[in-house]
């Protein structure tokens, strides 16, 4: 029953409480579920995280931020989502590589085969069993995300910056429709949560109700 599924979106998309509701679903149908996030997710993984969304360095570069994302994610493979599913657990992770092609790829305009490289390398064949991508808007998004806390590094970035991640994890789930789905997060927190459950009983991670 282990599988390996990913939330992704831009800033103010609901991922959070989503991620609640998805973990709530599973474990009710007899998952057991981890739920983990990224960058972070281990000691050296948060130290990392803490390093990219600080303000101590606005100027980092593109490939330097890159490059820590897959140091954190190479630890997190091997500390947590690996073992995890190697013990049967279903891991829920807030954000892998499509954030990684739809930030640094997308957003920063970083060449893709640079990323896909070090997926290859970090990841080897694993890929999530589902990536559901919670779209929204970018206005939507950062009207929501601005009624949170202060803004992180990369939550500073201007409209057009999210406008291309935002292009990227569709066109992402456009290429990708066996393993990403794309969800319209524009809508009310029960209608989107009504798309998941759909979506996670279409991509046989939860069976129908009797």
């Amino acid at each position: 029953m282990s599988k390996f599924i990913t939330l992704e979106g831009i800033e103010g998309v609901g991922k959070t409480s989503n991620m609640r509701f998805i973990q709530e679903l599973l474990e009710s149908s007899g998952h057991d579920c981890v739920v983990t996030r990224e960058p972070g997710g281990t000691n050296l993984g948060e130290v990392l995280r803490g390093l990219l969304l600080s303000h101590s360095d606005e100027n980092m570069s593109p490939d330097a931020e890159l490059l820590m994302m897959f140091a954190a994610r190479a630890e997190h493979l091997s500390k947590v989502i690996l073992p995890a599913i190697k013990n049967g657990k279903t891991v829920l992770c807030d954000r892998f590589t499509e954030a990684t092609y739809a930030y640094q790829g997308g957003g920063r305009q970083l060449d893709v085969e640079k990323i896909a490289e070090l997926e290859d390398w970090v990841q080897g064949e694993l890929r999530p069993d589902l990536t559901i991508i919670l779209d929204a808007p970018v206005e939507i998004g950062r009207a929501r995300a601005g009624n949170r806390s202060e803004p992180d590094r990369i939550e500073k970035e201007h409209d057009e910056f999210f406008q291309r991640v935002r292009k990227a994890y569709i066109e992402m789930a456009q290429h990708y429709p066996h393993r990403i789905c794309l969800i319209d997060a524009s809508k009310a927190l029960s209608a989107v949560q009504q798309q998941i459950h759909e979506q996670l009983i279409e991509y046989n991670i939860l069976q129908p109700a009797a």
